[in-house]
């Protein structure tokens, strides 16, 4: 699966209310939804400038999700979901995210959004709904899309 659209990330990130990563016990108090929320926001607040890092934070966990209507398929690695859309920094991020040596200049942001998933679990904590990060999205698509670059 690859994502075209911004419209076809947020119906993903939508569908994922309710929903929670069970594999290797990375289950935890609050649904991939909120987590998503809760590192995109963290990251909001430790690196203000730096957007794509906090659209890496939003879309880290949804290649482990199933697709909206088929419960048994699940959306694919984060890199190829994201990376035709939203470029070759968020994807590079996204594998970093699920394992792997960083490069040197990924290092920093790799560790960055690391610990903001750690620390994004808080069950109850309001971290804005979904729709505040749609222009940020289409920010870091729009961008991508300009620059016409894909790993």
């Amino acid at each position: 699966m690859e994502l075209r659209s911004v419209e076809e990330l947020m119906d993903l990130l939508h569908a994922c209310r309710d929903t929670r990563h069970t594999a290797a016990g990375s289950g935890g108090p609050v649904d991939v939804h909120d987590h998503a929320l809760q590192t995109a926001a963290l990251l909001r607040r430790s690196h203000p400038a730096d957007k794509e890092l906090q659209v890496a934070g939003l879309v880290h966990g949804i290649g482990r999700l199933p697709l909206p209507g088929d419960a048994t398929a699940h959306a694919g690695p984060v890199p190829d979901l994201v990376g035709p859309l939203l470029g070759a920094r968020v994807s590079r991020l996204g594998r970093l995210h699920s394992g792997g040596r960083p490069d040197p200049c990924d290092a920093d942001d790799a560790l960055s959004l690391r610990q903001a998933c750690d620390a994004g679990r808080v069950a109850g904590l309001h971290a804005g709904v979904l729709e505040d990060w749609r222009t940020v999205v289409e920010l870091v698509a729009a961008q991508h899309s300009r620059l016409g670059a894909v790993d």
